[in-house]
């Protein structure tokens, strides 16, 4: 979760502050921000933080105008170690299977191609 959510600051030219501001929940926006602006450096930074609650990684996912299952897939490998999660070195590519750890990058990238090999034929696909 530390390094998507870095990584996605980055994309979209975040600040810590300006993201903490955004860190509302869209099923409760009177409730404000859920973040403060130091939580959000130790998380960045990989520094013990809590594990989220549903609406903190409701609230983080919208301000990454991210979809919230990627929040929970992130927040479960780093807190509960439920799900393997790597990312490419190209950084575009998060790989979410089962034995993830045991992929190189080598292999990393064959799946890569697989998914744009399936990506392109659902694009034909849906062009008919």
């Amino acid at each position: 979760m530390s390094d998507l959510v870095r990584n996605r600051m980055g994309e979209l030219g975040l600040g810590l502050r300006t993201l903490a501001d955004l860190t509302v929940d869209p099923e409760d926006p009177d409730a404000g921000p859920l973040y403060k602006r130091g939580t959000l450096d130790n998380l960045t930074k990989g520094h013990g933080v809590k594990a989220p609650t549903e609406g903190q990684l409701r609230a983080l996912a919208a301000a990454l105008q991210l979809p919230p299952v990627a929040l929970q897939r992130a927040a479960s490998a780093q807190f509960f170690g439920l799900i393997s999660e790597r990312w490419s070195e190209r950084g575009a590519l998060r790989l979410l299977v089962a034995r993830a750890e045991e992929l190189n990058e080598e292999e990393l990238s064959e799946l890569d191609e697989l998914a744009q090999i399936v990506m392109r034929r659902r694009g034909r696909k849906a062009d008919r």
